[in-house]
């Protein structure tokens, strides 16, 4: 190009700089296009009598690569949400899963954790892809996890979007956005139909699975794939032409038999996380939640019209220490903060005695329940309906979707397609409506829909109020689908069957839904709903037996595990704190001694996630022999700064102790 006195000697250093062909390419496209038709046409004569592989650059996949920026500045620019995002310019490195995010529901892990991670390394978006070191490659399997709500899709628009303005990893050719709900359409996939199907403007596809071109693929949303992969038996494939199953499919791009030179990111849920092997992960990242300034940040974008009102709703959050952990999640800051301002604004004229703050999880969604199902929206209603009309819709509504939530919670399934929606029997006008449209989100795809609730803890609570209505009338177990049982016949028999399964469930996605079931016994829950979507006192006839039952299986552990923890967090909903209240105030005053039986041990457990007197520093001076150390153990990991003086402990008690130092989970960073 110097030769014919196309390129300047400065013009052609840039082209020099830049770091691959396509890039290359790019640069002389860039500069040749202000010289007219002379340079582009002697351009062409040479590329086409010198070098094929620059020619096809140029002629085809070029304007294909052009055209697919222009596909995702259009789509990304519009779908990315407001508000701040600087969180999730950085990651944290982590080396793996930890125990806690393999098997705990993800809000067990916050709750465990308090929101903090113990990883001290951070890597900025731009450098997701990079090399760490001069002499390490860049990787090639990437996994980002995050619990449900914190910004794991936001993180993939903002690279995208990013990515396409040209401002981060320039030397990536082909960024490749899909979600898992997307896959969840297909059966059968190759992995360049793969391609075309969700980017028809690839025409070439080739320049992907053969290498040419360096290539990003975003698999989003693990946690929502229909199938569980299976990496111990993957039939190889390497044909990216040939069509196999599709999870199939996903597992040879993951081991790198298909698209090999490809990069690939997934985002996940911890849980989910864990059916990729180790040993095939690069790279793992972690999403973190809100620090004090971000949430601060956060709310006051909800209520921009509103300072005051935001103020409160922070002070409201701070003063409620688990709240407060939860809330470091967006999903979950969003829903609080919305039942907060809802519950303030509608309460000024009365005493605080008669409408208590939402402190507990029943509390806080059955506040926003009942926003959804008045016209206190944040966006206006689509229609006005009469009070009795709005009752007889939203018992409708809640009564077909809490099916759906309660058998897709069972099944692991958290989104939904048009065939669920008939088989569960679910008017699709219904979903139309304005209440239909705040619990469950839509998705317009090219050649299908997808419905999914709006946070994990909406399908959940829904489920709950299934269930709960569901027990007063069934006559056969209600956790088998089809009906076909043995008798259970009332409400507590139903109840005790959900708490037992929770407590025996491997994989603990049911601790959420049995705290909910259990709140909806309390009688400020039932205040909240009555009329709506319970009846008005009915609780008094089960939470007296309900909560005896709770306590009865804080008995039966000799180790205090986070089911054990779970099921104090019910008799927290269910408004039975006398335990606690006992256990905590021994601690204030020191008199722990000698008063720590199972039960006992249980609400100190708990009390060390939530009690404002474990915060500064967990003291458990004077009162703890080996076996309560022992049975404790699992629980001390997450104390961060915990005095253990005077307890007369032996080599056995110290050997204990030293192996919780070397767990990954472990927390603790001051040890007396």
């Amino acid at each position: 190009l110097r030769r014919l006195d196309l390129l300047t000697a400065e013009e052609a250093s840039r082209v020099q700089e830049a770091s691959s062909l396509p890039e290359q390419v790019r640069v002389v496209v860039d500069v040749l296009a202000g010289k007219g038709t002379y340079a582009s046409q002697s351009l062409q004569s040479f590329i086409e009598s010198t070098n094929s592989q620059l020619y096809l650059h140029i002629t085809v996949y070029e304007p294909m690569v052009q055209k697919h920026l222009e596909s995702l500045q259009s789509y990304y620019g519009n779908a990315l949400e407001t508000g701040p995002l600087q969180r999730l310019r950085n990651l944290l490195l982590v080396e793996g899963l930890t125990d806690l995010q393999q098997k705990e529901h993800d809000i067990l892990q916050i709750e465990a954790t308090k929101g903090l991670h113990n990883a001290s390394k951070s890597i900025p978006l731009e450098k997701l892809f990079l090399p760490l070191s001069k002499v390490s490659i860049p990787p090639r399997i990437s996994v980002t996890i995050g619990v449900a709500g914190i910004g794991k899709s936001t993180l993939v628009k903002l690279f995208v979007y990013t990515w396409a303005k040209g401002e981060i990893n320039r030397d990536i050719i082909f960024v490749l956005p899909l979600t898992f709900r997307e896959l969840n359409a297909y059966e059968k996939l190759s992995a360049e139909r793969l391609i075309c199907s969700a980017f028809p403007h690839i025409t070439e596809p080739t320049c992907i699975s053969a290498g040419a071109a360096r290539t990003l693929l975003i698999l989003d949303g693990l946690d929502e794939f229909k199938t569980p992969l299976d990496f111990s038996n993957t039939v190889i494939c390497t044909d990216p032409k040939k069509e196999i199953q599709v999870d199939n499919l996903i597992t040879n791009i993951i081991r790198g038999n298909l698209l090999q030179e490809a990069s690939v990111w997934v985002t996940s849920r911890p849980t989910a996380a864990s059916q990729i092997p180790g040993g095939l992960v690069d790279r793992m990242t972690e999403i973190r939640g809100f620090g004090a300034a971000e949430m601060k940040d956060f709310l006051d974008q909800m209520f921009l019209d509103n300072k005051d009102l935001s103020g409160q709703v922070l002070q409201h959050i701070r003063a409620n220490r688990s709240l407060h952990v939860l809330c470091t999640v967006p999903g979950f800051c969003w829903i609080s903060g919305s039942s907060i301002a809802y519950y303030l604004k509608n309460s000024t004229d009365q005493p605080q005695e008669t409408t208590p703050v939402p402190k507990t999880l029943s509390e806080i969604y059955s506040y926003y329940f009942k926003m959804a199902l008045s016209n206190d929206w944040p966006e206006k209603p689509r229609e006005t309906l009469r009070i009795e009309q709005a009752v007889g819709n939203s018992k409708k509504i809640v009564g077909s979707l809490g099916r759906l939530a309660f058998y897709g919670l069972l099944k692991k399934k958290y989104v939904f397609y048009e065939q669920d929606m008939k088989a569960y029997g679910i008017d699709l006008a219904l979903l139309q409506s304005s209440l239909g449209s705040r619990l469950l989100l839509k998705e317009e795809k090219q050649s299908f829909t997808v419905y999914f609730f709006s946070h994990l803890t909406i399908q959940e609570f829904l489920a709950a109020l299934y269930y709960y209505t569901a027990a007063k009338r069934a006559i056969f177990d209600l956790f088998t689908e089809s009906g076909m049982s043995w008798p259970k016949l009332g409400f507590l028999n139903h109840f005790k069957s959900a708490v037992q399964r929770s407590l025996q469930a491997e994989d603990r996605q049911l601790d959420i839904f049995v705290r909910f079931l259990s709140g909806l016994l309390s009688p400020q829950v039932n205040k909240l709903l009555s009329g709506w979507l319970l009846v008005k006192d009915e609780h008094n006839s089960f939470r007296s037996q309900a909560s005896s039952f709770l306590q009865g299986c804080l008995n039966t552990d000799c180790v205090i595990s986070s089911r054990t923890v779970n099921t104090m967090h019910c008799l927290y909903e269910i408004q039975h704190m006398e335990i606690a209240k006992t256990v905590e105030d021994a601690m204030k005053t020191e008199s722990l001694a000698g008063m720590l039986t199972p039960m006992n041990c249980s609400a100190l457990a708990y009390l060390l996630q939530v009690s404002d007197a474990c915060m500064e520093e967990t003291n458990l001076s004077s009162c703890l022999t080996y076996n309560i150390c022992k049975s404790l153990l699992s629980q001390l990991l997450f104390c961060h700064n915990l005095r253990l003086d005077n307890n007369q402990f032996k080599d056995n008690a110290m050997e204990l102790l030293g192996s919780v130092l070397s767990v990954k989970d472990c927390q603790i960073q001051k040890l007396r």
